[in-house]
């Protein structure tokens, strides 16, 4: 069943503008895009490149890195020039971090007005981010709110987050810098989320979604899940980090996994698996996680199921692209397309998956270069 008559699943985006961050289109009709943070001390060069690379092959979009110190930014080009993907510079305190990340190639400089210092700084930034081409990103938290507004309001609150949003929003625009992105952070959800939505009905720039300080790689993912995936669902959101205590790989595949849960992005393989009971035919725990980590390498939107039964196995292999169901005796059944069509055993079952998916992940990948060519072939043909 096409997604175009599951109405129930039709997740109307709200209209942003759209800003390049280097390469990288984000709000708009753009993908959502995934980024994370890497956590290396950047002036060890190597190590953040070795991360950046970790991240990558995760699928990151877009990569921030931290600028504590001179030292940092010395030989920041050397990160930006290794870095497949654009490298968004982190700047707290220091404003001249930001001029000399700009000047090194940074694509977006990440500044928190609340901490940047005066309104010159922010106009040297500006300055710095014209000359170099790079987008900026507001980034108002919940924890570094300006004093004024923490005396206005008392504490932090939806209506403190966005007037700080808001006035340092005015600040760049007045200065007639408009390729900004804005994100209004907080480690409790439920004011993030209520900050959000009240940005998202009083701007048109793109927004960066998080729930800073979210927590560990599970109790993070939860809290991320609910308050990234309100908003998302909601149609809000243009670009997100999840903010995990845990590798930055991590955090880049729960949010692709966000994503896809929703229906926002297809990266790689979707899996539904079961959570297990007394009726299993195999030991479904530990081959989904053989399985997931076998094939995180696969980047071609497929879709796998593995069901320890066939209460709901062969329903649930009905919809994707290869399902297995566990039946008796070692013995069980492979789905192809929906549709039943041999058996494996279960010495052999998570090679045998394993193969399936690489197989199928190369004949769409092959559809798709084909389709693609005939595109061309088509436009071509149109214009003469």
């Amino acid at each position: 069943m096409s997604s175009s008559i599951r109405p129930w699943r039709d997740i109307a985006r709200r209209q942003s503008r759209q800003i390049m961050v280097g390469k990288v289109p984000v709000g708009g009709d753009a993908p959502i895009t995934v980024q994370t943070m890497t956590n290396t001390p950047t002036e060890d060069v190597a190590a953040t490149i070795d991360q950046i690379r970790r991240c990558e092959d995760a699928g990151a979009d877009l990569i921030r890195v931290s600028c504590p110190t001179e030292e940092s930014t010395r030989h920041f080009d050397q990160i930006t020039r290794a870095s497949n993907i654009p490298v968004i510079a982190d700047i707290h305190f220091h404003y001249k971090r930001a001029l000399e990340a700009a000047d090194k190639g940074a694509a977006c400089l990440r500044i928190n007005p609340g901490n940047i210092g005066s309104s010159q700084r922010v106009a040297e930034v500006v300055r710095a981010a014209k000359a170099n081409g790079c987008a900026i990103r507001i980034g108002v938290n919940a924890g570094s709110l300006e004093k004024d507004l923490l005396e206005k309001y008392g504490e932090p609150c939806p209506d403190a987050l966005v007037e700080s949003a808001l006035d340092h929003i005015k600040l760049l625009q007045d200065h007639d810098f408009h390729e900004f992105k804005v994100a209004v952070k907080a480690s409790d959800l439920f004011l993030a989320v209520a900050a959000y939505m009240q940005l998202a009905d009083a701007v048109d720039c793109p927004l960066h979604l998080g729930i800073t300080e979210a927590g560990g790689l599970i109790g993070g993912t939860v809290k991320s899940s609910i308050g990234i995936g309100n908003l998302l669902w909601a149609g809000i959101g243009d670009t997100i980090r999840v903010s995990l205590s845990a590798e930055p790989e991590q955090e880049v595949r729960v949010g692709f996994d966000i994503l896809k849960s929703l229906g926002l992005r297809t990266r790689g393989v979707r899996v539904v698996s079961c959570p297990s009971c007394a009726r299993q035919g195999f030991d479904v725990i530990r081959t989904v996680q053989t399985l997931e980590d076998r094939l995180s390498h696969i980047k071609t939107p497929l879709s796998l199921s593995i069901l320890g039964c066939v209460v709901n196995g062969p329903g649930e292999a009905r919809e994707t692209d290869i399902g297995i169901t566990g039946g008796g005796a070692g013995k069980h059944m492979v789905y192809l397309s929906g549709v039943t069509d041999h058996h494996v055993q279960d010495a052999d079952m998570v090679d045998h998956i394993v193969q399936l998916v690489e197989a199928k992940a190369a004949e769409i990948e092959d559809a798709m270069i084909d389709a693609g060519k005939a595109e061309v072939g088509a436009e071509v043909e149109a214009a003469e």
